[in-house]
């Protein structure tokens, strides 16, 4: 298992993704343990494995205010992530990416993960689950399509 970070935050998107391609083990394989906070884990709305953990945001007031910015499931791993310190953010939301980046907080999205696992070997190709992921209501760009495939070598 290679681990780089000591605490990852999947937000309510990847976790609905993953879970509806039925992929949601990726992110056991790639982090190990992975934690979420009380409102991603209310917001996915479904039990969630034995490897995820429910976290609770302390300053409540300080997601207030980043929800002025993003969602809730968004804002309290935010929150959460500037709390704990160290942390990689799974943010597929274009605005929570860009208040991640202003906070100086490391983050990636469910295409990243997908890259992660390719890098470590977890899956051969990640072609097929792109596939997978296109038939659903996940949108993403031709553009990012190419540039995943790219970084995957699938090109």
């Amino acid at each position: 298992m290679h681990q780089e970070y000591s605490v990852t935050i999947a937000d309510t998107s990847c976790l609905i993704l993953l879970d509806k391609i039925g992929e949601l083990h990726m992110l056991k394989r790639v982090f190990g343990t992975v934690q979420v906070t009380e409102e991603i884990a209310k917001e996915f709305n479904k039990p969630l494995p034995s490897w995820i953990n429910i976290v609770a945001v302390t300053n409540k007031q300080y997601v207030q205010l980043i929800q002025l910015e993003v969602d809730l499931g968004e804002a309290s791993a935010i929150a959460y992530a500037v709390e704990s310190n160290i942390i990689l953010l799974i943010l597929d939301d274009w605005r929570a990416r860009r208040l991640a980046s202003k906070l100086n907080l490391k983050f990636t999205g469910t295409l990243g993960i997908l890259l992660k696992a390719k890098e470590l070997k977890l899956i051969e190709r990640i072609s097929p689950t792109l596939d997978k992921i296109q038939k659903t209501n996940f949108r993403f760009s031709d553009k990012v399509l190419k540039e995943i495939l790219t970084l995957a070598g699938e090109n």
